[in-house]
């Protein structure tokens, strides 16, 4: 009895050992795809804020929970069943895949760029908080459809990080991840978008009022810098994974200019070498971003213009066809029908 009591309590020891070392398998694979996921999260954390930009305050962490609702979705229901399959049964396909999204950031961030040169910038558009619930509906369907290819290119690049280990481990890794990064991107948006209440709050009071009113004067300034960051983090990202995705799939040339610019860079700097030379590879990506982006802008308008002008034609022929006020088709001259 008392050496089936030992053996079984080995036998939980045993068990014991292997939940802990897969608990710590499944947190230094969460920590290694997080770190390779982390241009995108930065992405992602300075993209959101401008879509709540103009709500009244009231309507701030409503929407910021339903972009967050959103997000977790959008990577546990959508991507990861499809990402997990595609892994098992078609793996080719994950770097074409991660590339379409990576031209839609591109896209995204060139329309940006271009409506502000055009001088049609979505800040002269009236804010939701003056539009009402539709347009609210609105901002929130954008920022998940944003935020679905940001967290598709998350959940691939956190797969190419855990790739070679087995299949459960992968998947629960990868839902960790999801977990981890959708509570910090969207806590931290919660807190960039309420600090200007923060600010308020603490100016009320003798001894922070002039920490507080600092914080509301700058607030504006920070949300200004988080846009254009997230203008160009789109370009970055997008335009990096395009230049990863082109090599990978045997076109070489673009990158390895990128590359030996990068490295040439890096060592004629010094102590400096692997930041410059990581800004000099970021500069790269963007401006490839930007021209294929520009080129998907040009592409998509040159369509809608197709479209816009097929539709006037039909509404032309149709009020030609339409017959004349006062007389009716098939009369003869004395207006008697024939």
């Amino acid at each position: 009895m008392a050496g089936g009591l030992a053996a079984l309590l080995d036998d939980i020891a045993a068990i014991a050992r292997a939940a802990a070392a897969s608990l710590d398998d499944v947190a230094a694979a969460t920590g290694k795809a997080t770190a390779k996921a982390a241009g995108v999260v930065v992405d992602d954390a300075a993209v959101t804020p401008r879509y709540v930009q103009g709500i009244t305050p009231q309507r701030e962490l409503p929407v910021v929970w339903k972009i967050a609702r959103g997000s977790i979705i959008n990577k546990l229901v959508i991507i990861l069943p499809l990402i997990m399959l595609m892994s098992e049964f078609t793996p080719w396909l994950l770097t074409p895949l991660l590339m379409v999204g990576g031209l839609f950031l591109c896209f995204e961030g060139a329309e940006k760029i271009w409506e502000v040169i055009r001088g049609h910038s979505e800040a002269e558009k009236p804010p939701a908080s003056f539009q009402g619930a539709a347009e609210e509906k609105q901002i929130v369907r954008g920022a998940v459809r944003t935020d679905l290819i940001l967290s598709a290119e998350i959940m691939v690049i956190s797969l190419s990080a855990v790739d070679g280990m087995g299949f459960w481990m992968r998947l629960i890794s990868l839902i960790v991840v999801a977990l981890v990064i959708t509570v910090g991107v969207y806590g931290v948006v919660a807190l960039i978008v309420k600090m200007d209440d923060v600010g308020l709050a603490l100016a009320r009071k003798p001894a922070t009022e002039k920490l507080g009113t600092g914080i509301v004067k700058a607030m504006p300034v920070v949300m200004k810098v988080l846009s254009v960051v997230g203008v160009v983090a789109m370009l970055w990202v997008g335009g990096h994974i395009l230049l990863v995705g082109m090599h990978d799939l045997g076109f070489h040339p673009i990158y390895e200019w990128v590359h030996h610019a990068e490295t040439a860079v890096a060592a004629a700097t010094g102590g400096a070498g692997a930041v410059l030379g990581w800004l000099t590879n970021t500069f790269f990506s963007a401006v490839l971003g930007l021209i294929l982006g520009s080129v998907v802008v040009a592409v998509v308008a040159g369509v809608h213009a197709a479209m816009s002008g097929k539709g006037g034609k039909a509404a032309a022929a149709g009020e030609a066809g339409a017959p004349s006020e006062g007389g009716a088709t098939g009369e003869n001259d004395t207006g008697v029908m024939d």
